[in-house]
């Protein structure tokens, strides 16, 4: 097995760039090799540059690594560059093909003409450029304007690296902001924090530092008031209340509570974030967040207001015709449920696993797609749309995908301008979709068509702000459908009986079963003895007796990401036991990836259309041109190394992370190490997430903490109030 590489020494490393062996234009990260001072050999540098051209003079700080597939590289942390002095560096240069249209033949005349001179010329008398044979005024103008481009690269660059940018962050920030990078990062270096991925208030904040803005300036208060909210925003809240808000953006930003009051009054006056009250108690709301929920409740209080896109069905007819065709008999909750939906412009069916929402589902469409109407399915993962697909037979598509997501903007090409072509909308997995995501689809929604919200409001709620499903349903404005019974062939599943009773308070069956079935608890008493019985479990006892794969099927799901039973901590126990690092391995971001390695996505990357929550396996990791290829349900997609801060090993995940998603085998940890997570929602989320084995491990004491606290926290979100008052 290789030995770790091991870094040598921290060091300056000056020289002229002979060959760019690789360069990534959006990442930026580049293999070079250089003619270094006080080196005899050509020398490999593997770094980060926007743009990287053969000649340039660089200047690098970073250390030597000694790697075994590629010899000795040095890693640069900072990369400088300048324009070479040398004739030769200067000839190189030009022929680069830097500037398009001048390749080695140009070069060779220009540095011919004007010598050591030739970048003056092109600076100060680029008229002169026409002595050039061949050189016309077009050909001028490009060389005029490519040379311009470049020195405004070098600047900005240099800009950030004095600041303490590294490279690859000052890379993301001029591909954002372009020759207005210094401008910005001068005047309010915090809008850093709103634009760029990978860079959060507390860089942005380091950076001002730098630049000498002080604690208590009001452009650095003022945006840490929308960074109290973002933090808010992590737990789920669209808002919140003033008098937590207040005291939390004391904390963050460690200044005085009157001046977080005085910006907070200009964010206010300027928009940025919106007061109003959810029941009694005033509160503050990102102004984003804010107009989403009311965007929702304004679409579906219209949408109910509406007739039916379809004409008049009889049910008396459909629901024998239905049977007849499926070869299944309805029950009475099933048969209610499907004539409401015949003849409701909107509604909600809920209830947990078992209880026949997919067999109405299915019955709804089956008869809707008999009478030619329009059908559109979507659901908030790539896993939960898939799953959709297979259940009903007709196509399912995410809900980024549906409304055609615009990789640019990161927003949706379908909208009130340009909406989806269909009668029908249905939803799956409602408790996952967000405030934002759930606005996106009520602008795609055409005004006549009709909703179907399905979900299970037991689950945890979504991971991003709000609570969409539980304030439709609480507000009691749209029509609903609560599923109850458990059928029979559901209710020979220990997994779903369990569910049930968790979901109704009562503690599960732990005792050790008489024979083979999908449900069991392992007792472990502390948190050493959980660890080792659970990579026990997954690397032996579950694959031997149940013939399922370790990483491809048994997925485990922690209720919190630290500690020793945490998702972090587990991640690493797996990794090392179940497919350990060979030669081929980058190391980033405080995790190791190599090839066969399970994989999540952690953040929405609309370019790669892969988004947060999905599972992928790693395929590939190529240290020579720093890229990483995963496969993502059979999709490859490419990662810089520069860009695996999106990525985390996913042998362990957080319940939340597992929302919409359904494994063959799931392995929990619930130990009162858990406490502060220890949720009946949380654990009834983990437990329906198991298909055909659900093995609980821990303590039984833990288990009933879990099942009893139904308290939860509370989520400071409006839409509940705006739907109600619509009625």
């Amino acid at each position: 097995m290789k030995s770790k590489p091991e870094p040598l020494v921290q060091e300056v490393l000056a020289g002229l760039v002979e060959r760019v062996t690789f360069h990534n234009a959006d990442s930026g990260f580049c293999v070079i090799r250089i003619k270094a001072r006080g080196h005899r050999d050509l020398l490999t540098v593997v770094g980060h540059a926007a743009a990287i051209s053969p000649g340039e003079w660089i200047t690098a700080s970073g250390e030597w690594m000694n790697d075994r597939s590629h010899g000795q590289q040095f890693k640069a942390r900072f990369m400088r560059t300048s324009e070479p002095t040398s004739i030769e560096g200067i000839e190189k240069y030009l022929g680069s093909g830097m500037i398009r249209g001048i390749g080695p033949v140009y070069a060779r005349k220009m540095v011919k003409a004007f010598g050591e001179k030739v970048f003056d010329v092109i600076e100060a008398e680029p008229d002169r450029l026409r002595e050039v044979t061949g050189i016309g005024p077009v050909r001028a103008r490009r060389i005029t304007s490519a040379w311009a481009d470049q020195k405004i690269v070098r600047e900005i660059m240099v800009f950030l690296h004095t600041h303490g940018v590294g490279t690859a962050r000052a890379v993301r920030i001029f591909k954002t902001y372009g020759s207005d990078a210094v401008q910005v990062m001068t005047e309010n270096p915090y809008r850093l924090a709103r634009d760029i991925r990978g860079i959060g208030f507390k860089t942005a904040d380091a950076i001002a530092m730098n630049l000498g803005i002080e604690k208590t300036a009001m452009v650095r208060i003022r945006a840490g008031i929308s960074y109290a909210l973002t933090k808010a925003m992590d737990q789920g809240h669209c808002g919140l209340p003033t008098e937590e808000l207040t005291p939390l953006a004391v904390a963050l930003l460690e200044v005085p509570q009157g001046l977080v009051l005085t910006a907070l009054d200009l964010e206010l006056s300027e928009g940025t974030v919106i007061a109003d009250t959810v029941g009694e108690r005033a509160c503050i709301f990102l102004a984003g967040l804010y107009r989403a929920e009311r965007a929702i409740a304004d679409r579906l209080t219209s949408l109910l207001k509406g007739s039916l896109p379809w004409r008049h069905i009889d049910p008396e007819k459909a629901l024998p015709w239905i049977e007849k065709k499926t070869g299944l008999s309805l029950a009475e909750s099933q048969v209610v449920a499907i004539r409401r939906a015949l003849l409701a412009k909107v509604l909600v069916i809920t209830g947990g696993p078992g209880v026949g929402k997919t067999t109405i589902v299915n019955s709804i469409l089956q008869i809707l797609a008999a009478k030619q109407v329009k059908l559109l399915l979507c659901a908030p993962t790539g896993r939960a749309a898939k799953r959709m697909t297979e259940a009903t037979g007709f196509e399912a598509k995410t809900i980024h995908r549906l409304p055609e997501v615009d990789p640019k903007g990161g927003g949706f090409k379908r909208n009130d301008d340009h909406p989806l072509d269909c009668e029908l909308l249905v939803i799956d997995e409602t408790s996952m979709v967000d405030v934002m995501l759930m606005q996106a689809l009520m602008k795609a929604i055409p005004a006549q068509a009709a909703l179907l919200i399905v979900g299970d409001i037991d689950q945890l709620p979504s991971v991003g702000p709000g609570q969409v499903l539980a304030d439709i349903i609480a507000s009691n404005t749209v029509p609903v459908v609560r599923l109850t019974e458990v059928f029979r062939q559901a209710a020979q599943s220990r997994i779903i009986t369990s569910a049930h009773k968790i979901n109704l308070g009562s503690i599960p069956d732990l005792s050790r079963p008489d024979s083979d079935t999908d449900f069991y608890f392992v007792q472990a008493d502390d948190p050493e003895t959980a660890v080792q019985r659970i990579v026990e479990l997954v690397k032996t006892r579950i694959p031997q007796r149940f013939g399922l794969d370790p990483i491809r099927d048994i997925q485990v799901l922690c209720p919190m990401n630290r500690g020793g039973v945490g998702a972090r901590s587990l991640n690493i126990e797996l990794q090392a036991v179940l497919n350990p690092p060979g030669e081929r391995k980058v190391e980033r971001f405080g995790w190791s990836f190599a090839p066969g390695d399970k994989v999540m996505q952690i953040e929405n990357d609309y370019d790669k259309e892969v988004y947060n929550g999905d599972i992928g396996y790693i395929d590939d990791v190529d240290l020579e041109l720093g890229e990483l290829t995963a496969s993502f349900d059979g999709r490859a997609v490419s990662y810089g190394f520069g860009e695996l801060d999106t990525l985390v090993p996913a042998y362990a995940a957080t319940i939340h992370k597992s929302q919409g998603s359904e494994y063959p085998a799931v392995v929990i940890p619930v130990l009162t190490q858990h406490y502060t997570m220890l949720q009946r929602n949380l654990l009834y989320t983990g437990v329906t997430r198991g298909k055909k084995l659900v093995v609980l491990v821990g303590q039984k004491k833990a288990v009933a903490i879990a099942v009893r606290n139904v308290s939860g926290r509370r989520r400071w979100s409006k839409l509940n109030e705006w739907l109600a008052n619509r009625r």
